[in-house]
């Protein structure tokens, strides 16, 4: 799907990350196991030990319309053929205009770095100038500079600035400047595993259809509609799912939804991803995303154009993230709040406790540029059906959303922002699973968690063939 996608024990202390069950760095939180297995839950909190780690009315139809006309990419099952036939055959005149359409695209997406640092799992990180970064390109910023801080959301209360070290990259001591922010590299091998260069960095147009059975888009979501939102916030299980194929992915994200789900939608994303076709490897690595027009011709992840204008130097957009969580072991999530600046009205995106990692300019948008319709949060994969037979990629852990904790993946401390610009608990959470022998969801509400879900699933299994 295209959609693409308030505190945990009261948390009192100054990180952002929350991990669960034994883990290296941890330390006592206030919130005891005993608490936590006093809770009424549908979860399995009876064996949670939690600590804190720095490393840490629309109608279901047009739920099923929202969730088919957002795909992160299409079942590839004619491109691929016709991928493979075309390369067969080399023409050395369509290689060479491919290749300079690459290197021009790479110039402009790539900009000039005061420093750069390799990462652990391969990757480049060029530190590159703010206001050189690719948000500047675009003709309503530039030779702007980035905006102050924004009023948070009332009911937000961040105890400090936690430690940014939840990337691979940053591992290793090395920062970027102050005064520059940390891009990923984009090489041509990237390019080159696109199923359309002219259309790298986005999602691909689609035809909206309103079933959700034979698109290959497979999801299991929680939503909110029928109000209006002004921001949502969630802490997000991550783990690293297998994907079958480079043309497959496994995504777990929240999105903030307005128009009319056609062609004048618009959304702003964030979470995690799977994805080796956009990134060559199989990591979970922190995503954003953006369109105004149905991912038709606006938007793109990352900071692969101009949109999206960063503020952070310590968090890498599309970098990988590490630690992940592990079956009956340590249990990891990021927590994200995407909300609208009042003053300004630009929409802000804030990781763990009091990061702002930058903001999407009010002008991307048309319906935005007032509130969003619907919040959703969930996972999705797609199914290319290798062999004839359904994909076996998987999303969240892998694992059906019965086994619970430290087992399957979960969202919790679901919130959105209301018109006052307050964060208040989810009223009447739907919850969604289109393909429930592949991939399912169970809602729940407590105390300690707030409302919250687990999801996911292995795809095939004897009951998903």
């Amino acid at each position: 799907m295209d959609l693409e996608g308030a505190s945990f024990l009261k948390e009192k202390t100054k990180n952002r990350w929350c991990c669960f069950g034994h883990r290296r760095r941890q330390h006592q939180c206030t919130q005891t196991e005993t608490d936590i297995a006093q809770e009424p839950t549908r979860g399995n909190f009876s064996k949670m030990a939690s600590c804190c780690c720095k490393i840490s009315p629309i109608i279901p139809t047009f739920v099923f319309f929202l969730l088919v006309s957002s795909s992160i990419c299409p079942v590839y099952a004619s491109e691929t053929g016709n991928l493979h036939a075309s390369n067969q055959t080399f023409r050395p005149e369509e290689e060479l205009q491919k290749l300079t359409i690459i290197r021009k695209r790479l110039k402009k997406i790539n900009k000039p770095a005061v420093k750069t640092i390799q990462s652990p799992d391969g990757d480049f990180i060029d530190c590159v100038l703010l206001h050189h970064q690719p948000a500047f390109d675009h003709p309503q910023l530039k030779g702007q500079k980035p905006l102050d801080p924004p009023e948070r959301p009332s009911g937000h209360n961040p105890n400090g600035m936690a430690a940014e070290d939840f990337q691979l990259w940053s591992m290793s001591g090395e920062s970027c400047p102050e005064g520059t922010i940390p891009i990923r590299r984009t090489t041509e091998q990237d390019m080159l595993r696109a199923s359309s260069v002219r259309r790298f960095g986005r999602k691909p147009r689609r035809r909206v259809r309103r079933d959700s059975t034979s698109n290959g888009h497979e999801h299991a979501v929680g939503y909110v509609s029928g109000d209006q939102y002004y921001g949502a916030k969630a802490s997000i299980n991550v783990w690293a799912p297998r994907v079958s194929n480079q043309y497959e992915f496994s995504l777990s994200q929240l999105w903030v939804i307005s128009g009319s789900f056609g062609d004048d939608l618009n959304t702003i994303e964030a979470g995690w991803q799977v994805s080796p076709e956009l990134y060559g490897d199989n990591y979970a690595r922190f995503f954003t995303y953006w369109t105004t027009d149905a991912y038709q011709a606006t938007g793109c992840y990352n900071l692969l154009c101009s949109g999206f204008v960063q503020t952070n130097n310590r968090i890498a957009i599309g970098a990988a993230i590490s630690p992940t969580s592990s079956y009956n072991g340590g249990q990891f999530d990021i927590s994200l709040l995407v909300w609208k600046d009042p003053k300004h009205g630009n929409w802000w995106l804030e990781f763990g406790s009091g990061i702002l990692v930058g903001y999407w300019p009010s002008f991307l948008f048309t319906h935005l540029r007032d509130h969003a319709s619907m919040v959703q949060f969930g996972g999705e994969i797609v199914n290319s059906r290798p062999g004839g037979f359904h994909t076996s990629t998987e999303m969240g852990s892998g694992h059906f959303a019965r086994e619970g904790f430290g087992k399957a993946s979960y969202f919790r401390n679901l919130q959105v922002v209301d018109w006052d610009n307050n964060l208040i608990p989810l009223a009447n959470l739907r919850v969604l699973a289109d393909h429930p022998n592949c991939y399912d969801i169970q809602g729940g509400i407590n105390r300690v968690w707030g409302n919250y879900f687990y999801y996911g699933g292995p795809g095939r299994n004897v009951r998903c063939p």
